[in-house]
């Protein structure tokens, strides 16, 4: 049993009363959390993030949702929403982070035992950090009609094709990639699930600037690139029911108040140092956001309550999704506007002995109705499974 472990097992957090264990949490993240890298708005680079990685795993706490017996906290639904809560509260940075949140979940559930002993060690040890190669140039949100394909050679499978807007690529070591395994039967049927070393003769990537001048993004390329069929996660021709099962809970994670409420919170400051609440078009603007936060709240805490109870998210997690980055985005647009001329400043300024980026927000918010698959793409799910309607 590995440390991590040891330490994890040493203690039942589900059986520690609510407020307890927010509490603990609370402080933990307070007192250790650098506060250089409190509520950044792009991600951390790996060396940024590796040394609260390390102290995460050393305590036991980096994958809060794994199951004990694997190194986690083994944390039920409604501890596991407290851990998040505190997380954002805190204004912890987003790690290089596919390694709990999706590959260790996904190992877990449809991997197998020779895959957990390799990966899921390495992973809680910092030696493996992952990206994930889902989108392609002519395949985002779209997924189904990804064309990198994965060809069975012998005892590998040869990979060929590229993968577009790859969070932290640069900064991976393996990748988890969408390939299609069958070509003759429907989209969604012949896809499959595989695991690549970046070191894998054959891979090369190109950053990606935002605009924002950071580089979080790359585009993977893969030419004749051998992973072993050991690799393959779950069934031959069945990875797009991995793939949905991420993306919904993905779609929860975005869905979350965190970042909108933090623009509002610049706005309040901006709108009070420059005096705006004597101006009734502003005023009535920042009204209608405000009602719009509770909403968003209150919507994010309906689907909390199901994940708490153990209930499965269905189509409908798209509404939460749509709602949130649309909020999102008109925030930052008004914090712009009302900076006035401190919104050309691609730096911060101090209003009230407050730091605030004002283009950093608006930088953050623009690409928020694409990922995790786009507003539009969500509307069309909601219409067509929520809805039902026709076409």
């Amino acid at each position: 049993m590995s440390a991590a472990v040891s330490a994890t097992a040493a203690r039942d957090y589900n059986a520690m009363d609510d407020d307890a264990f927010r509490q603990e949490a609370r402080a933990f993240f307070e007192n250790e959390y650098p506060a250089h890298l409190r509520f950044m708005a792009r991600r951390l680079s790996w060396e940024e993030s590796k040394p609260w990685w390390m102290k995460l795993s050393r305590r036991g706490w980096l994958a809060a949702n794994w199951p004990v017996e694997h190194g986690g906290m083994g944390l039920d639904p409604a501890k596991l929403i407290i851990y998040w809560e505190e997380t954002e509260r805190a204004g912890i940075g987003r790690m290089p982070d596919q390694g709990v949140t999706m590959v260790g979940p996904t190992l877990i559930r449809f991997g197998n035992d020779a895959q957990r002993a390799k990966y899921l060690p390495k992973i809680l040890a910092g030696e493996n950090v992952w990206c994930q190669g889902y989108s392609e140039p002519n395949a985002g949100s779209d997924l189904a009609s990804l064309r990198t394909e994965a060809v069975l050679d012998g005892d590998h499978y040869v990979i060929n094709g590229s993968k577009i807007w790859t969070s932290m690529a640069h900064h991976a070591t393996n990748i988890y990639v969408l390939v299609r395994t069958d070509k003759n039967v429907k989209q969604q049927r012949g896809i499959s699930f595989l695991l690549v070393d970046m070191k894998t003769p054959g891979i090369s990537f190109r950053t990606i600037r935002n605009i924002a001048g950071h580089e979080e993004f790359c585009q993977v390329f893969f030419d004749n690139v051998r992973t072993h069929k050991d690799n393959l996660v779950g069934k031959l021709n069945e990875g797009w029911t991995i793939a949905k099962g991420l993306l919904t809970f993905e779609r929860l994670n975005i869905g979350s108040p965190r970042r909108p409420l933090q623009a509002f919170e610049q706005l309040d400051t901006l709108a009070r140092t420059r005096g705006l609440f004597k101006d009734a078009g502003f005023v009535d603007r920042y009204t209608a956001l405000k009602m719009d936060l509770n909403d968003l709240g209150s919507l994010y805490q309906r689907y909390v309550e199901k994940v708490r109870q153990g209930e499965a998210l269905g189509p409908d997690i798209s509404m939460l999704k749509v709602f949130a980055m649309d909020t999102y985005q008109k925030l930052a647009e008004l914090l712009l506007e009302a900076g006035a001329e401190y919104g050309a400043y691609a730096d911060e300024i101090t209003l009230a002995d407050e730091k605030i980026d004002l283009m950093a927000q608006f930088y953050t918010s623009r690409p928020g109705t694409i990922y995790g698959g786009s507003n539009e793409i969500q509307r069309n799910i909601l219409s067509k499974y929520v809805l039902q309607l026709p076409g």
